[in-house]
């Protein structure tokens, strides 16, 4: 009899415990995950361009690193082509760069696709959105419709983040190991490449950044207080004013690079954090050819010298 009951306790178990649900959580994802990058007009001081926009070949190698392909989002196409590669793509992510994130293509481009991602969000639609240092700008900017950003004397430095007391319970911090945040709390790992910030006064200032936004870490240039780390309330949008890619696959010959192995953790958390938002997107291309046409695969990559901004980079024209 007493066999007989454990037997079925562990039936009962197999059948509607946490395996259970996490099978039938898993049947929910998407596993096979697709990450727009955007690209944008190439400003740079290029020896050898070989087209006028591109991607910097770190962020596709971050977000594959996490289990995801990319597609590169091209500028200068019509609103109809980006509606439809939204709605094929699982996220998009908004690279780093030097572009005027009020007028450039890179800023309409952008712009679209965020309000697509709001629109979709809040038809119950998930589809995650993030930035990195050029991103977090050009995310405030288009939440606020105008532009906060403050000159700070962040460029090429590595800095430990100020956690605020909402990271702990964040969606992107909460899974980070703790051995790891405190290393991000007190270690120089994160890269700083930015002449612009968002003050954290600018923010506090405006009421909606505050009601779209939560802060999850600041810094510092010694003067001025800035956001360095956020993640909206209501939507999966999250943003980096530091670079999570360049510890792992940027090489440049500069201040503000740390290659050390919480640097390399860090850029793999973060990195598998998106995807994992990506995977519950259900968006996906119309064929398998559409979509194979569609994947960076299609692209070579040219390698740069060391003393170039970037190890590698993707052109388009």
């Amino acid at each position: 009899m007493f066999l007989a009951v454990i037997a079925l306790l562990l039936t009962a178990g197999l059948r509607c415990g946490p395996a259970g649900s996490e099978a039938v959580r898993r049947r929910q994802l998407n596993e096979r995950p697709i990450i727009g990058i955007l690209a944008q007009e190439n400003l740079l001081d290029d020896p050898s361009p070989q087209g006028t926009s591109y991607i910097s070949a770190s962020y596709v190698k971050y977000i594959e690193s996490a289990g995801a392909r990319v597609v590169p989002i091209r500028i200068n196409r019509t609103v109809e082509e980006y509606v439809k590669l939204f709605n094929s793509i699982n996220g998009l992510l908004l690279p780093g760069g030097n572009v005027n994130i009020e007028t450039s293509q890179f800023t309409r481009t952008a712009k679209i696709f965020y309000n697509l991602a709001i629109k979709a969000n809040d038809a119950g639609d998930y589809f995650p959105v993030w930035g990195t240092c050029q991103g977090l700008q050009q995310l405030s900017v288009l939440t606020a419709n105008k532009n906060l950003l403050t000159n700070t004397d962040t460029k090429a430095v590595a800095l430990p983040l100020t956690f605020s007391s909402a990271a702990q319970t964040s969606r992107l911090f909460r899974h980070f190991p703790k051995s790891l945040l405190l290393a991000l709390s007190q270690e120089n790992i994160t890269s700083n490449f930015h002449d612009w910030s968002l003050s954290v006064q600018n923010y506090s200032r405006n009421a909606d950044l505050k009601r779209f936004y939560k802060v999850l870490s600041t810094n510092t240039d010694g003067k001025v207080e800035f956001i360095s780390t956020m993640e909206a309330y209501r939507y999966p949008i999250y943003a980096v004013q530091w670079h999570p890619e360049k510890g792992p696959f940027e090489w440049i010959n500069k201040p503000g690079m740390d290659h050390s192995v919480p640097a390399v953790q860090t850029s793999f958390y973060s990195a598998s954090f998106f995807v994992s938002e990506a995977q519950k997107s259900q968006h996906k291309f119309s064929s398998k050819q559409e979509e194979e046409k569609a994947l960076i695969y299609n692209y070579t990559p040219y390698l740069k010298s060391d003393l170039f901004y970037f190890v590698q980079m993707y052109y388009f024209d």
